[in-house]
């Protein structure tokens, strides 16, 4: 079974850099086919994808995040991280990685549930404050 497990800095300044890692656990991250997401969720509002890298390296972002999010991988370590520059109050959630062999809805700005997703981690939160 995958396991998924955020780390990361728990408050980051405006202007600043947001940086989160995700390990993987249970599976590879290059497996065929597969498509490694991030996710974030506001106070009150309901989860927002924002990009994934798949089993080869390629990437797909949100349009309405693209200009500011950069999400990389180290095979080495089974691990994808996801940057997110420029960062204001308005970029506080909870961040989530997650996994599945179906590929993200990356044309448009999509809102995915749980069930979008056959692996999911804990969460992080990230808040955005000076």
């Amino acid at each position: 079974q995958v396991q998924l497990q955020e780390s990361g800095p728990g408050l980051v300044k405006p202007s600043q850099t947001l940086s989160l890692t995700c390990t993987v656990s249970g599976g590879s991250i290059t497996t065929r086919y597969y498509y490694w997401s991030w996710i974030r969720q506001p106070p009150g509002k309901g989860p927002v994808w924002m990009g994934a890298i798949d089993w080869e390296g390629d990437n797909y972002y949100s349009p309405s995040l693209k200009s500011r999010t950069s999400i990389s991988r180290d095979t080495s370590k089974n691990q994808f991280s996801l940057q997110l520059s420029s960062v204001t109050p308005e970029d506080t959630a909870v961040y989530y990685c997650a996994g599945d062999d179906r590929r993200p809805q990356y044309d448009s700005n999509w809102y995915p549930d749980r069930t979008d997703f056959a692996s999911w981690g804990q969460g992080t939160q990230v808040t955005v404050s000076s």
